[in-house]
């Protein structure tokens, strides 16, 4: 093997499978059915003959909500969509009559300032996507102008048919089909992020008929006609075929470079445009995201519409009143109300007319009394929730150094729901493991080789006080496994009967030959050479991948090269002892799927033998075994089962030599499967290569390690001490997922295991039987008998822990809509749940049922692509961004880079945002009911009259100006403990889980709190200023002093009770709520200063009626401290005598017990329970049984 390269890789035919060609008149596929009736021209204008009457989407993209025209009249149905804005819509309208109690202006200006608030934050996030699409429609291409001419075009103007030329690091503009490249065989690398987020780099190949059409003028006459697909969002299927000079050749996904992609590490490629615009497949994957709202948000509304109805209510009874009053204004010739001069007044007063009266005086009341409803509560949300996710963006304590990667909240909407999390619903491999395979073990011709010790093997070793036996030698769990010559990435294994070509002694070296010639040349890898060093390195699909190809070279079968038909190693001859380059020739890949689970290749070796070599799960490899291949059946078979219970990934190797003629059989039958482009055609494939892939021998079984991520167990044991509920939904088996259980502390010993799967004896005679009713039948009452039996067993004890571990598919009964119920019941009363073998689908179903089943919030947190239905389905969605791509990031709601980091995401954020939002809204509410409410009294105090206590500029820009800011302030500052107490003591998040901040109870104390305090300051300024004089010149006080220090009490005591309620004061929120109390003095002098016209009631009343009087500051510090002291005796009683635990907490901090370790660990242990996961409960547990133990040892007094 040469050490240099001259010569990028050729890597051809590992995904076209060696297609067949076939005249374009014997096409007897599907195109032009339903879903595969597009035709491209290509290199005619728009990819349209002549007469052709098809015509496709542009290339322009707009990813933008509102256009220039729309945004004004789309941005307001929006905002008029939430019913209290439309409330405030139809006020306003009102204001405009005779009916308001207030001017016009002054209504309409709050309304405007809110809305408009709202309207700026939506335009200037579309105008940030209207500038991303005008850069993106305005990027150049070169694109064939005709006569082997290429010209540079702006995007937006590319047609369907187009010849485009596209170079290095640029990025493809719609989505074509590859017709050549700078590489000889046609092929090109490209690079996915932008897509699924991986960074791996994909291999794409033309056709081989377009494959020499490799510089600008050879386009000059190139025609060619494409058949194929309608646009779809399937990102990674194409079926088609293309007609070129007379003949007709199928394509596939390796021909089709997706819009967004990018090219990588090939000079330039040719390519045809087949979709544009928002025909292309990146644009159709594109789906809005499910809509989420929490749960304190649909609470809110529920709040609202409550006060909706005490305010029509008020209105009502104040009307009817009203009505009565006013009929009875005329007793004869005597006036009861003389000052409203009934027998002179208009409709309004008319006792001659006084239902109508009344009817008016409604609505009046409804203007009036609108102000309980808080008009800037949702803004006031929204800028709170934007700021909430700055904070858990830049939170150093969930930045992951290693891979530069920080937590990312993609919404703002569900800030607060990380505080009420009861369920979480956890992907294994990439989430609670590293995603990130090591060879350590494997299993030959019936021998186990290996020597590694894995972290499920050591937790086992400590939970047993024993060593470790391994292969005959005993390992302490302890001992120092770091050692250098393992410090290859991907390859941990150690056995000096293998390494060093020892392998060559062993009783059966052809076998071990043969085993790692398979993983040397079965799979779809790419080699990379150093030109200086001339080490291999490999680009994979997956981690498991890349440790087969890599412990291959480690163990001296180094795969280093490919060409377009292909695979080039190197290896040990055993008999010259010298190392030899062996080259096979590539004639087809059978790709690996989660139907198929398996992988296969057809080569023909150097003695021109066909071979047949594949690797897939023990599920479906043992049953394609042939009579004379199962010599090594039951060693494997004990061997793999050893390896699950250590938590290692299996694969099983196998081999077959293929005739002559069977493989011709085989392979016509492939390529008509491959040319048929119809719905049915990935089914004829999977029939063609079932045929082939049979009649194996056994070689032996693969085992990688998935290690933990760092923290998990930890994690685990916080999130259960804050009594969280851990399912685990895995592909994985059973065994495999059980043993990562106990090393990550979900499992533990003495904890009770109930397991439901498919094994029975009369099962297994159905399945044999193969009819699938009656197979259906007993499954479906096996499952539900062991469902009915494990409920038994939680009614029996509910002092011990019950783990739910349960297979795919009993799952798969468990779900239908007969059991699903009884399950749910089953899966709820036990500590944790693992579920196995479960599918993408299966994952879904159960976080749809355990969100609707409980009513209680879920989470969950994955990875992968086959996580984001799970992502979706769940209240709240987690990506992890990892190794497998960023699919799971891009469905998720918030992404941070480890399991870790969900202990402070949710303890921490999580408890700090439910609580400060929490306290936030019943704030509102209660500041309006404080102001709405003395409204009301002034009215009732006034006869129902519809005279307004306040100025009309008073009413205003309370809401907007003097109470909304400290508001905001709480939501984004306030933090009843520390970051350090809330993960100290996690019993603290069941605040939020049990909704103790935001129940009813709290709702109505708050506005009873609201309630108390405006009926004090009422009465007391009331009785204070009427009817004694409030000055020394003996001046009574009119409707402008008594409004006035209304209002003054008022503003002072809901930001006095904001001070009150506060937990940890910032700068900011000093500045807010005295601030807001001074802004309000300042705005009595500039607008009392105004011509009495502007300012009516408010001219030069605070210069020169209120601030001279003693009675006015006297009365404002008077009714201020009385209206504050219900609340404030309340509170002391209720932290004193009846503490919850943050108050609890807070004592620990406020006395100083924060280092007394017997009054914190009694705080602390009200969070273990010995019935929870996680290795405290387990010591705890352990503790408890080492007690009986000794109790029942002790003798008798």
């Amino acid at each position: 093997m040469g050490t240099g390269r001259t010569k990028r890789v050729h890597f051809s035919k590992i995904y076209s499978f060696q297609c067949g060609r076939r005249r374009y008149d014997d096409d007897g596929s599907q195109i032009g059915g339903p879903g595969f009736s597009r035709v491209v021209y290509c290199n005619e204008t728009g990819g349209v003959s002549e007469g052709g009457q098809s015509y496709y989407a542009d290339n322009y993209m707009r990813s933008t909500k509102y256009t220039p025209m729309s945004f004004f009249p789309k941005s307001l149905f929006e905002q008029f969509r939430r019913v209290a804005n439309f409330f405030f819509l139809v006020t306003a309208i009102l204001s405009f009559t005779e009916l308001a109690p207030y001017s016009a202006v002054s209504a309409v200006l709050p309304l405007i300032v809110v809305i408009a608030a709202s309207m700026v934050k939506e335009g200037i996030e579309d105008w940030q996507r209207k500038q991303q699409d005008h850069e993106v429609n305005n990027r150049k291409v070169k694109v064939h102008r005709g006569g082997g001419v290429f010209e540079s075009r702006q995007w937006k103007k590319l047609k369907v048919g187009d010849i485009v030329k596209v170079e290095k690091d640029e990025f493809f503009p719609a989505d074509l089909l590859l017709l050549s490249s700078s590489y000889e065989d046609a092929i090109c690398y490209v690079e996915t992020m932008n897509l699924d987020g991986e960074t791996n780099l994909k291999l794409k190949q033309s056709l081989e008929a377009t494959s020499t059409i490799n510089d600008d003028s050879s386009f000059s006459n190139f025609k060619a006609a494409v058949k194929c697909e309608d646009p779809n969002a399937s990102l990674y299927t194409f079926v088609g075929t293309m007609e070129f000079q007379g003949q007709q050749y199928p394509l596939s996904p390796q021909q089709l470079l997706l819009r967004g992609s990018k090219l990588r590490n090939t000079d330039y490629i040719y390519g045809a445009v087949i979709f544009t615009g928002h025909d292309t497949k990146v644009i159709q994957n594109s789906t809005e995201p499910p809509s989420k709202r929490s749960g304190i948000e649909r609470r809110m509304d529920s709040v609202i519409y409550f006060m909706f109805f005490i305010m029509f209510l008020t209105a009502f009874l104040g009307s009817v009143y009203f009505g009565i009053v006013t009929k009875n204004d005329l007793d004869g010739d005597r006036q009861k109300r003389w000052y409203l001069a009934p027998d002179r007044s208009d409709i309004y007063f008319d006792p001659n007319r006084a239902p109508i009266a009344a009817i008016y005086h409604f609505l009046t009341d409804l203007l009036l009394y609108s102000y309980l409803i808080p008009i800037s509560l949702y803004v006031s949300i929204e800028v709170v929730k934007v700021l909430q996710t700055i904070f858990i963006n830049n939170d150093i304590h969930m930045y992951y150094e290693e891979a530069d990667k920080p937590a990312h909240a993609r919404t703002s909407n569900l800030t607060e729901e990380l505080g009420q999390i009861n369920t979480i619903l956890s992907d294994k491999t990439g989430t609670l493991t590293c995603n990130s395979m090591e060879f350590i073990k494997c299993s030959i011709a019936g021998t186990a080789y290996g020597r590694g010790v894995t972290e499920v093997e050591k937790a086992m070793a400590k939970r047993m006080g024993s060593p470790l036996i391994v292969n005959g030698r005993d390992k302490y769990f302890d001992d120092d496994d770091n050692d250098p010559s393992l410090s290859v990435k991907g390859y941990n294994f150690e056995d000096e009967r293998i390494t060093n070509g020892y392998w060559i002694h062993e009783p059966h070296s052809d076998v071990i030959q043969k085993f790692f010639r398979l993983l040397a040349i079965c799979h779809t890898a790419i080699p990379d050479v150093d030109e200086e060093t001339g080490k291999v390195t490999y680009e994979a699909e997956s981690p498991d991948e890349a440790a087969f190809v890599i412990a291959a070279r480690e163990l001296g079968f180094e795969f280093y090269k490919r060409t377009q038909t292909t695979v080039s190693f190197v290896e040990l001859d055993p008999v010259s002892k010298k190392r030899v380059e062996r080259t096979y020739e590539l004639l087809n890949v059978l790709e690996f799927n989660s139907a198929r689970k398996r992988m296969s290749v057809i080569v023909k070796d150097e003695d021109g033998k066909l071979l047949l070599l594949s690797k897939g799960a023990d599920s479906v490899m043992f049953a394609r075994l042939a009579k004379n291949g199962r010599e090594f059946e039951e060693n494997t078979k004990k061997h793999v089962n050893q390896y699950a219970d250590a938590g290692l990934r299996t694969l099983i190797l196998a081999y077959r030599e293929v005739t002559d003629k069977e493989y011709e059989a085989f392979n016509e039958k492939f390529t008509e499967a491959k040319n048929s482009v119809s719905a049915d055609r990935d089914d004829l494939i999977d029939e063609a290569t079932a045929e082939i892939e049979k009649d194996l021998i056994l070689l032996g079984a693969t085992a990688v390690e998935d290690k933990l991520q760092k923290g998990v167990p930890e994690c685990i044991d916080k999130l259960a001490q804050a009594g969280i509920k851990i399912w685990v939904l895995t592909g994985d088996k059973m065994e495999t997922a059980i043993n990562i259980g106990f090393s990550c502390s979900l499992l533990r010993e003495g904890m009770k295991q109930i397991t439901i799967i498919l094994e029975s004896p009369e099962i297994i005679a159905a399945e044999k039987e193969g009819d699938e009713n009656v197979i259906a039948k007993i499954s479906k009452e096996s499952v539900k008998k062991q469902i009915l039996a494990g409920k038994a067993q939680l009614s029996a004890s509910t002092s011990e822990a019950f783990a739910l571990i349960i297979d795919g598919k009993s799952l798969a009964y468990a779900l239908r809509d007969s059991i699903k119920n009884t399950f749910l019941e089953l899966a709820v009363g036990c500590a944790s749940v693992i579920c196995c073998r479960s599918s993408p689908k299966q994952k879904a179903l159960v976080t749809r049922l355990v969100k609707e089943g409980t009513g209680k919030t879920t989470l969950a947190i994955g990875d992968g692509a086959n996580d984001v239905g799970m992502l979706q389905e769940a209240d709240i969605g987690i990506g992890i961004s990892g190794v497998e791509g960023m699919q799971a990031v891009m469905s998720s709601d918030i992404a941070i880079a480890q399991f870790r980091f969900l202990e402070r995401l949710l303890l921490v954020h999580g408890h700090w945002c439910y609580r400060r939002i929490s306290s936030m809204i019943c704030y509102f509410f209660y500041k309006n009911i404080v102001f709405g409410t003395t409204i009301f009294l002034y009215e009732a105090y006034a006869s129902f009259s519809g005279q307004a206590a306040y100025n009309d500029w008073y009413l205003s820009l309370y809401n907007v100006f003097f109470t909304s800011l400290p508001a905001i302030a709480l939501g984004v500052f306030d933090q009843d403990v520390s970051a350090r107490f809330c993960l100290k003591f996690p019993l603290l998040y069941q605040e939020g889980v049990q909704n103790t901040l935001f129940r009813w109870r709290r709702i109505f104390g708050w506005m009873l709190n609201g309630l108390a305090s405006s009926v004090i300051i009422f009465f007391l300024c009331i009785r204070a200023l009427d009817p004694e004089a409030y000055n020394k010149n003996g001046k009574t006080a009119g409707l402008e002093v008594v409004g006035t220090t209304i209002y003054t009490c008022v503003v002072w005591v809901v930001n006095c009770q904001m001070a009150l309620a506060v937990n940890y004061f910032t700068l900011i929120q000093h500045i807010f709520i005295w601030g807001g109390i001074i802004l309000w003095y300042l705005f009595l002098l500039g607008y009392g200063a105004m011509p009495a016209t502007i300012s009516t009631t408010a001219y030069k009343v605070f210069v020169e009626t209120l601030a001279p009087a003693p009675s006015y500051w006297f009365v404002t510090l008077f009714a201020s401290i009385a209206a504050l002291i219900p609340y404030f005796c309340y509170n002391a009683v209720q932290m004193r005598f009846f503490p919850a635990y943050h108050g609890m907490i807070q004592w620990i901090r406020h006395e100083g017990n924060c280092e007394d370790p017997e009054y914190v660990q009694m705080v602390r242990q009200r969070s273990i329970r010995t019935t929870t996961v996680g290795y405290t409960a387990r010591s705890i547990a352990r503790d408890n049984t080492l007690s009986h133990l000794n109790l029942e040892r002790q003798p008798p007094k």
